[in-house]
This record gives C-alpha cells, sequence and structure tokens, in this order.
C-alpha cells in the first residue's frame, strides 16, 4: 500500500468558485451560453485553481468541485436510477435554508459507465500526475440517508421489495464507480460524510423520533454500506473519510462530539485515514479519538472554513498537542474543518482569506513537525 496515505497539510477538497465560473453557470443556466461554452470556462478555472494548489505545496489536489452544485447531489444524480427532484423544503440549517434540491429513485440504482465523476477526474490528470489527485465523493451512508429523506422514501418501494436489495445495489454501484475511476488511475479516494451527525445531535433523534435501539440499528446500516463499498479494494488504492456536521453558506446543521459514534464509525470504518471536524465547541473535545485502531491517521478540522478571521497559531498548535492525547502525533495531520464551498454559494470569506487559511496549516505544520507534505 502506498505510505504517503495523507500529507501533512491538507484541504477537504471544495474551494470559492471565482467569479467567471458564477458568471458562466448562471448564464448557461439562463441560456445564454451552451454546456460546450461553460465547460470551457470550467476547464479555465480548474486549471487555474490547480496551479495555485500546486504553488503553495499542496500535495493531492482537488478541482475544487468546480463541476458540481453541491458536493453530494450531483454525484447522486449521476448513477443510473436516481434523479433530480426539488422538494418543498430544503435542507435547514442553523439560521438558513438551502435550496430545496434533493434526490430520489425512478428506478433500481446501478451503475453509470458515464457518470461525471470520470470526466472530473480525468480533466484533473492532464495537469498533474493522477498520484497526487483525491478524489472526493460523497458516501454510500450519504445516499441512503437522501433515499429516505422525507417523502423519498415512498419512492423505494416501488423498485425495492425490501432495503436489503437496496442496500446492496448501493454498494455495487458505488464498487464499479471505485473500480472504474481506478482503472482511470485515482489512487487516493476520499467519501464525504454528513450522517454521523445525525447521532452526535440529540435533537435530530426526537425530530426522527428513534429510540437508541433504532440510532444503533441505523449506525450499523451506515456503517455496512460504507464499508461494503470499500471492500476488498485493491492494495494501493488509499480511501479516506471526511465527517462533519453541515457546511453551507458559512452555517452549520447539526452539534454534538464523535463520543456517539465512537465504537462504530471511528473504530470499526475500514478507511485508512478520518477528517474530523473540530473548528469550535459544536465538535466536542478529542476524547473519542481513542476509539481509533492503533496506526489509524487522523486529520485534525482544527482551521475553520466558515470565517475569513486567522486563527491563532499557538491557539491551534496547542491543540494538536493536547489531540496527541489520545493518538500518537505522528498519526495526526492538519486541515480545514470541512470545504470552502460545499455547495456553489460558497462560504462567506474572501478567495484571498482562504488562500491564507492554508498557509497557516502549511505554517503550523511546519513548526510541528518540521514539514508540511509527509
Amino acid at each position: 500500500m502506498c505510505q504517503n496515505i495523507v500529507s501533512r497539510s491538507e484541504i477537504v477538497g471544495s474551494f470559492l468558485r471565482p467569479e467567471a465560473l458564477k458568471v458562466a453557470r448562471d448564464a448557461y443556466q439562463k441560456g445564454e451560453i451552451s454546456l460546450s461554452d461553460l465547460k470551457k470556462i470550467e476547464d479555465q478555472t480548474i486549471t487555474e485553481l490547480v496551479a495555485k494548489q500546486k504553488d503553495v505545496g499542496l500535495t493531492y489536489v482537488s478541482d475544487g468541485e468546480f463541476r458540481r452544485s453541491y458536493w453530494h447531489l450531483d454525484f447522486f444524480w449521476g448513477l443510473n436510477g436516481v434523479e433530480h427532484t426539488v422538494k418543498e423544503q430544503g435542507y435547514l440549517f442553523h439560521g438558513e435554508e438551502t435550496r430545496p434540491d434533493s434526490a430520489w429513485l425512478v428506478d433500481q440504482i446501478r451503475y453509470n459507465p458515464n457518470h461525471p465523476v470520470f470526466e472530473e477526474f480525468t480533466f484533473l490528470t492532464q495537469l498533474v500526475d493522477a498520484k497526487h489527485i483525491r478524489q472526493s465523493i460523497p458516501a454510500p451512508a450519504q445516499l441512503y440517508a437522501e433515499l429516505v429523506r422525507e417523502d423519498n422514501a415512498a419512492k423505494i418501494d416501488r423498485y425495492y421489495a425490501d432495503h436489503e436489495a437496496l442496500y446492496e445495489d448501493i454498494i455495487q454501484a458505488y464498487r464499479e464507480t471505485i473500480l472504474q475511476l481506478y482503472a482511470l488511475g485515482c489512487r487516493h479516494l476520499k467519501l464525504d460524510d454528513c450522517t454521523w451527525g445525525f447521532f452526535v445531535d440529540t435533537s435530530y433523534a426526537e425530530i426522527l423520533n428513534l429510540d437508541q435501539s433504532a440510532l444503533d440499528a441505523l449506525q450499523q446500516v451506515y456503517l455496512r454500506l460504507n464499508n461494503g463499498a470499500i471492500a476488498d479494494l485493491p492494495e494501493d488504492l488509499i480511501v479516506t473519510t471526511h465527517v462533519c456536521r453541515g457546511n453551507y453558506h458559512s452555517t452549520w446543521a447539526m452539534a454534538g462530539g464523535y463520543e456517539p459514534v465512537g465504537n462504530t464509525l471511528l473504530a470499526n470504518e475500514h478507511v485508512d485515514a478520518f477528517f474530523l471536524e473540530f473548528d469550535d465547541e459544536r465538535a466536542g473535545d478529542f476524547e473519542p479519538l481513542r476509539f481509533l485502531p492503533e496506526g489509524k491517521k487522523v486529520v485534525l478540522g482544527l482551521v475553520t472554513s466558515k470565517s475569513g478571521e486567522l486563527e491563532e497559531k499557538e491557539s491551534i498548535i496547542s491543540r494538536i498537542h493536547e489531540a496527541s492525547q489520545y493518538v500518537p502525533l505522528e498519526q495526526i495531520y492538519l486541515s480545514p474543518q470541512c470545504g470552502f464551498a460545499s455547495t456553489e454559494e460558497g462560504n462567506i470569506l474572501t478567495e484571498e482569506a482562504q488562500w491564507q487559511k492554508i498557509q497557516l496549516i502549511n505554517d503550523i505544520t511546519e513548526t510541528v513537525w518540521g514539514q508540511t507534505s509527509k
């Protein structure tokens, strides 16, 4: 297996959309430019983004998710059997509501050999060696959570006699997608996953009227989906996961420490590293890191992507050493708590502040470990 699983200085993946891309996407939606015209702007802005990521010394780069509107829904819509739908209400965040897009079933779920994620990846290989690309996709558990969301769940009964068959189809569609990415050269894959936030925030259990037994059973479903999709993959394919509590226009959706999911997610999800949100009190303390198996790597999301205010370097260093009480320092890495633009709206900070955050992470890792890229 490739030993360089993560680098000391990391990113989660999404970046603020440049103004030129925002203008082009708006023009395309209004029918003022063609899809081909839009793709040219996407290609140009992604090329510039990759150059910038190289300039600041990042080991693993992304396309900023510039071809997506959402970090997760665009991927779901690319699977056969899943379709875009619009609900009466969007996701409810702290003080804000998202656009009301969603995904539901129109058939049984199947792998799509023409999934847009393959174009995302192959374009990046023209700009950087494939081994330096970390491709992000939403976790299988996230797809299941979307399909059972509110009235979406009624669609499942049309195509599946029981959820067991649905689980297997999700796993199979993901496995085939991942293996095709591997065939294209992908060696670093990250599963983005907000589903675990439902278990750490007690208000969600009350809203969904689930008792502890039902919550425990649902955790096992999520774990089964995620582990099933990444089981028996090629040994040189690194799989990581990023877990957060919602990231939309600098707002959040859930709050609570990792303790309720420690013995499931942290102890038993078969990924090579965890990217974990730890930028404020909503994430709780570091004690749940004790659940991580020996040798497991953790990327601490201590620098917030939700605001442009720059953290105090010494404060972040202090928190890294606090976390090292539970995980050896050599197994700890550093990143923003989430992407800078999980949706095309982006968080409320400037592009300049975005890059200052990344430079701060570089400076901190140089101080703590004497390196930024290993």
